[in-house]
């Protein structure tokens, strides 16, 4: 394991019927009068964001909300986002939704705060001065960005998704309340359950992997390796919500300190040729790399681990655990709804060179535990077309 310096800066704040105190939590964070909300409509339709905005106005603060945005939210919604918040001068920000709603919060904070475009903040550090203080209130259980320092926002004009890390961009406060995500309709369920299993597979055997990491790695795989198939069947189960909650939070403090690997670097172009949805690009690509990163050392055994913590027939064997995870996966996908196969996505296999060789430009990539050449990449397009 390598080396390395842990420092987590978000408050963790979870329970059910937690929501009416983000007044107090906004409170706080110091000097702050002004807030600006930043919501999906989904998310708004669903009466959280009115609640939300209702406990905050309680706590004697003015409020302004932003949802003009939408999944995957690209620089014109932060572009948009960030005109409000010029008009209004918040002292802080406040996500509630799921990943893109925090995701396009904290675009905003950054051009707010430091100014240029958003393709200045694309890497990592890139922050010229302190941001606004942020809390989020997730609605999904999925990308676990309430404790990560990244933001994801695709380019409006080439569609590519730009990672934009700073630590100054981390939430002080997540606010995790289970009760909201019970209002998910069943294939957001399904697409940010599946994102977040992915998540914590592929922060367990990354090459950035560490002490710190692998903890959280396992704990989030306990919670969602259960909770999943749980909620599938079972979606009021508020104890299913609360593991999934906290799964995707734990799996989003891995990610924050291991990256991710090559299935996301998979996703990624499926998503910006063909509009394929996150959840279903990288959960379809996952157990293909996970079956090919088995040939790097080390990783069989991190595999075994997580594996043995899955239900199954006594007696299986332990040297088949690659595969037994790779098809769990599978059937994790096939029962949430969502397709396992690229050909049922109508994606024209001529173009798989091509998403091949968008893969490898991919910054997730750089951490997988196997080193993936282009041809590499367009075998696991193939294995699973």
């Amino acid at each position: 394991m390598p080396s390395f310096d842990f420092h987590c800066p978000t408050r963790i704040v979870h329970g059910p019927g937690r929501l009416p105190e983000l007044g107090e939590l906004a409170r706080s964070l110091g000097d702050v009068e002004r807030v600006m909300v930043v919501s999906d409509p989904g998310v708004v339709a669903a009466g959280h964001t009115a609640r939300g905005i209702a406990s905050l106005e309680q706590a004697g603060l003015q409020t302004r909300l932003f949802d003009g945005l939408r999944e995957n939210p690209t620089t014109d919604h932060v572009d948009a986002g960030l005109a409000v918040a010029r008009e209004f001068r918040p002292d802080a920000i406040i996500a509630i939704g799921g990943g893109s709603s925090m995701d396009c919060g904290k675009g905003v904070n950054f051009l707010y705060s430091c100014g240029g475009r958003m393709q200045d903040y694309w890497g990592v550090g890139k922050a010229t001065g302190p941001l606004l203080p942020m809390i989020a209130v997730p609605t999904t259980s999925g990308t676990g960005s309430e404790t990560q320092s990244f933001a994801l926002i695709s380019d409006a004009q080439s569609h590519r998704k730009m990672a934009c890390g700073d630590k100054r961009a981390a939430f002080r406060v997540a606010l995790l309340d289970p009760e909201l995500t019970i209002t998910q309709p069943p294939r957001v369920t399904a697409l940010t359950g599946i994102d977040a299993i992915a998540h914590t597979l592929e922060t367990l055997v990354t090459t950035k992997r560490n002490g710190m990491s692998a903890a959280f790695t396992r704990e989030a795989w306990r919670l969602l390796s259960q909770g999943f198939p749980r909620v599938l069947a079972k979606p009021n189960d508020l104890t299913a919500r609360s593991w999934m909650q906290l799964g995707a939070c734990y799996a989003g403090l891995a990610i924050e300190n291991s990256m991710l690997g090559a299935a996301h670097a998979l996703a990624n172009p499926l998503t910006a040729s063909f509009g394929v949805v996150h959840g279903e690009a990288v959960g379809l690509m996952l157990p293909h790399v996970i079956r090919k990163n088995a040939a790097a050392d080390g990783v069989p055994l991190a595999y075994q681990e997580v594996d043995a913590m899955i239900s199954y027939p006594a007696g299986r064997d332990p040297d088949g655990a690659v595969e037994h995870l790779a098809s769990f996966v599978t059937s994790l996908a096939a029962e949430a709804g969502l397709a396992t196969r690229l050909a049922d996505l109508d994606v024209p296999r001529e173009r798989l060179p091509a998403l091949a060789a968008d893969a490898t430009q991919q910054w997730t990539g750089t951490f997988n535990p196997l080193a993936l050449s282009e041809s590499d990449f367009l075998e696991l397009y193939e294995a699973a077309y």
